[in-house]
């Protein structure tokens, strides 16, 4: 079995997802919307309002999954109205244990 980064234990490829949504996306149930879709879909990471009012959302993964999550990220919830999403995309680094909604003053990982 190949247990490189990007193919751990001979499964999918692993990487993960840095997402900044813009638009009408805060006090309308986003990040409790984008952690459901998360959660759906296998996914560990978290998600966060910005000070700018937009959100940020960051997920490991498989890479079909992440874009799943990405697609709807696009859509957002009723009431939500998504006008950006600026997605990057990198290795997984790892020691993210589940899904979770963080408040603004997140430190980050």
């Amino acid at each position: 079995m190949d247990g490189s980064p990007e193919r751990p234990f001979g499964g999918p490829p692993v990487a993960r997802l840095d997402a900044i949504v813009h638009g009408r996306v805060q006090a309308v149930g986003y990040r409790v919307f984008a952690a459901r879709a998360a959660n759906e879909l296998g996914l560990v990471g978290w998600v966060a309002n910005l000070a700018d009012g937009s959100v940020q959302c960051v997920a490991e993964g498989s890479r079909p999954a992440l874009e799943t999550w990405l697609a709807r990220l696009r859509v957002g919830p009723a009431g939500a109205r998504v006008d950006v999403v600026s997605a990057t995309w990198a290795a997984a680094v790892g020691g993210l244990p589940e899904f979770r909604i963080r408040s603004r003053a997140h430190p980050g990982d």
